[in-house]
């Protein structure tokens, strides 16, 4: 494992396409952008992930959202499971990076998002969830509906509560996430 105090900041499936019908798009594309040029001002690497298997690369709904890009020398990843560790070089990167915690954020709370995160703290990362940088659709189970609203505040909550032996977990805003984990919960 990477070193705890080194922050990577993991964007997860904010894509053109995976946005569609979302909670709030426009706001979470913006509150990420301002959380990755933090990043990158203060030196955290910043490692985009995108789905692979639902978009054709390279098209339009494959793509980030204006304003965000990745820089030449930020690491993409190219997933094909809501696993984001799975079947892709992402531990691997990560391990290059010398990251041991990561800010987590992106598209589909309920699904890729939390799924990554929770693989992250099994392979021993601290995490932190920002809490105002993911955001999902309106969803239907058994007659019932879950706004995205819902959803992205009930995985917030769910992360707030999360424990892993060894690691730490913390929900914060993407103003207030610290690029160096200091406040991370054990």
């Amino acid at each position: 494992m990477g070193d705890p105090t080194r922050t990577a900041v993991l964007i997860v499936d904010l894509q053109v396409g995976v946005l569609r019908g979302c909670h709030d798009p426009e706001g979470t594309a913006a509150r990420t952008q301002e959380l990755v040029e933090r990043a990158r001002a203060e030196g955290a690497p910043v490692v985009w992930v995108l789905d692979h298997s639902d978009f054709e690369p390279e098209t339009p709904d494959w793509q980030l959202p204006s304003p965000l890009q990745a820089l030449p020398g930020e690491p993409v990843i190219r997933k094909r499971y809501r696993d984001a560790f799975c079947e892709t070089d992402l531990g691997p990167t990560l391990a290059r990076l010398g990251a041991g915690h990561l800010a987590v954020g992106g598209s589909q709370s309920d699904y890729c998002v939390r799924t990554t995160a929770q693989r992250a703290a099994q392979e021993g990362y601290d995490v932190t969830l920002v809490a105002d940088c993911h955001t999902t659709c309106d969803q239907e189970f058994g007659g019932v509906t879950i706004t995205g609203e819902q959803a992205v505040a009930h995985t917030n909550l769910y992360w707030q509560g999360y424990r892993w032996p060894g690691s730490r977990f913390a929900v914060s805003g993407h103003d207030t996430v610290p690029l160096t984990p200091a406040g991370a919960r054990r």
